[in-house]
């Protein structure tokens, strides 16, 4: 059986207040989906993650906290994200012009340009996200 120690880490955002606040929200129960950038895993050079995968989620001090499970996994067109899954994602969103204006503060940020190395990356319709569902073993 595989050790929590031998998992790989589940990152959300990241470290400072955002990532505590969506570790909180996974903690509680009421975040139960997550969305990345395809090309945030082509620019670090990590394979998609597929269901059944489990990781270890992680606070922003980097401290081991559950033990997550991913059900599902599909890389669609930002345009196609559907309502279901923002609102899963637990952050009180309360429509998909909503859940799309937070990411795209986030993902135009520049933590989020640095870590891509594209200093005025931006997204639009068709731009690849990989939306992710989880449950806390």
């Amino acid at each position: 059986m595989t050790s929590r120690d031998d998992l790989p880490p589940f990152e959300l955002g990241f470290p400072g207040e955002l990532r505590d606040r969506l570790v909180a929200a996974v903690l509680s129960g009421a975040k139960t989906t997550t969305t990345a950038l395809l090309k945030a895993y082509e620019a670090e050079g990590e394979p998609l993650p597929r269901p059944g995968e489990r990781a270890v989620l992680v606070d922003s001090g980097e401290q081991p906290l559950a033990v997550v499970e991913l059900t599902d996994v599909r890389v669609l067109r930002l345009a196609e994200v559907d309502l279901r899954h923002a609102l899963d994602e637990g952050e009180g969103f309360a429509s998909l012009a909503e859940w799309r204006s937070a990411h795209e503060r986030f993902w135009h940020g520049e933590p989020s340009r640095t870590a891509l190395g594209e200093p005025a990356f931006t997204v639009d319709d068709d731009t690849l996200v990989v939306a992710e569902r989880f449950r806390v073993l």
